[in-house]
């Protein structure tokens, strides 16, 4: 199955359905008065996360979803029958951004953990909703209010307890291998992992986790070079991090410049990241020069602890499986974690203009706005009764 985690669709609530104008008819009751229903609710669009789901495909291939508008109101009171929400499955780690403002509506991290995303709009009422002394025969009704719709960004930030972090080729998906029954592809290029693997890994002493092997990274990734900014957010979730960094300088590079290169870009996409307890696993330990790099970078790195290993024939890998395990332990789960923010930012916020009046020209004038524009919406204007409710109404906005 195709891994897809980011994807932009279109999103609009139903509609409420429309009150009605009616009177009681019925024999040997004169003048019985208004009896126009409501209409019913239209319905919401929720997302629902499940784990049965790994990846966003099936909103890839169908971009828009509406939900049902409700049922219009009956003679003798009769409400409509309110429509059904649309529910829309996705994978446990979602967030689904305003694609328009850029703001969180909402960030499942729950399995069955359900969030209204567009709600549906209240069914307008009836004319019998409108009587009064002065008016007990109304002619009046409501169309339903209109369903919220939104541009929607929705983003996959995986869930897992471990992310291999490093440059390109170090031997990530080499680990996950030999430490669970994944399965990613292994060659001996750049960016063979394009797509995060997930891997469930077993410690001999009955401990057990979930390991992410996350693409590598280059300089200039929190900046989004490379394949930066799509598989950074999936370190996000992650309690702990396994940093692994050739040893043998295969390609050239000084392993200390590639542990200080990788922080550097893991800092600056989410300084803390670099809260998250971090397991260094110094890998290719069968090369010509490994044993001497390995050297000079403990002189470089001071007392933190380093983990050597040749990962195809699993040796050193029980220590560092040891030494995650006892890590996760001890990590927070920054799900429960509450916000460190000890200052609150107080900004202004101009507020919205109920309506605003444009000259067209030739006499033309148009007022826009949303109040405005949710109040004709809602009018009817079927009866004289209807056009007067709405000229009333003009101190409403």
């Amino acid at each position: 199955m195709k891994f897809i985690d980011r994807v932009k669709i279109y999103v609009q609530a139903g509609t409420g359905g429309n009150g009605t104008v009616a009177f009681r008819r019925e024999a040997h009751v004169p003048k019985g008065g208004p009896s126009g229903g409501d209409g019913g609710r239209g319905g919401s669009v929720i997302f629902v996360a499940t784990n049965s789901l790994s990846t966003l495909l099936d909103l890839r291939y169908y971009r828009e979803y509406k939900a049902q508008n409700g049922e219009k109101g009956h003679a003798k009171k009769m409400h409509g029958a309110d429509a059904d929400d649309l529910v829309i499955r996705v994978p446990v780690g979602t967030c689904v951004y305003d694609d328009d403002t850029g703001n969180i509506i909402a960030d499942l991290t729950k399995d069955g953990q359900r969030a209204v995303i567009a709600k549906g709009g209240r069914g307008g009422r009836g004319n019998a909703r409108f009587a009064s002394s002065r008016n007990p025969a109304p002619k009046i009704c409501e169309n339903g209010e209109p369903g919220e719709k939104f541009n929607l960004r929705v983003e996959l930030k995986l869930l897992a307890d471990v992310g291999l972090v490093g440059f390109p080729s170090v031997g990530k998906s080499t680990l996950l291998s030999v430490v669970s029954k994944a399965r990613p592809q292994i060659a001996d290029y750049h960016f063979t992992t394009i797509v995060p693997n997930l891997g469930v890994v077993q410690v001999k002493d009955g401990r057990s986790f979930v390991m992410a092997d996350l693409p590598g990274l280059i300089e200039g990734a929190s900046q989004g070079k490379g394949l930066g900014h799509q598989f950074l957010r999936h370190i996000e979730r992650c309690r702990v991090i396994v940093h692994i960094i050739d040893m043998s300088g295969s390609e050239g590079r000084d392993p200390y410049e590639d542990y200080v290169t990788i922080n550097k870009e893991l800092g600056e996409y989410e300084y803390r990241l670099l809260e998250r307890p971090q397991i260094i696993v110094a890998n290719k330990m069968d090369g010509d020069e490994a044993e001497e790099n390995l050297k000079k970078f403990k002189e470089k790195l001071g007392d933190q602890k380093v983990f050597p290993i040749i990962a195809p024939i699993h040796e050193g890998i029980d220590a560092v499986l040891y030494a995650v395990a006892d890590a996760l332990e001890t990590a927070p789960d920054f799900f429960n974690q509450e916000e460190e923010q000890e200052s609150v930012l107080y900004t202004y916020k101009e507020e919205e203009k109920p309506f605003t009046i444009h000259n067209k020209g030739n006499g033309v004038w148009e007022v826009t706005g949303k109040k405005v524009e949710r109040l004709v919406q809602m009018a009817s204007f079927t009866t004289d009764d209807g056009f007067q409710r709405f000229a009333d109404r003009k101190s409403v906005v």
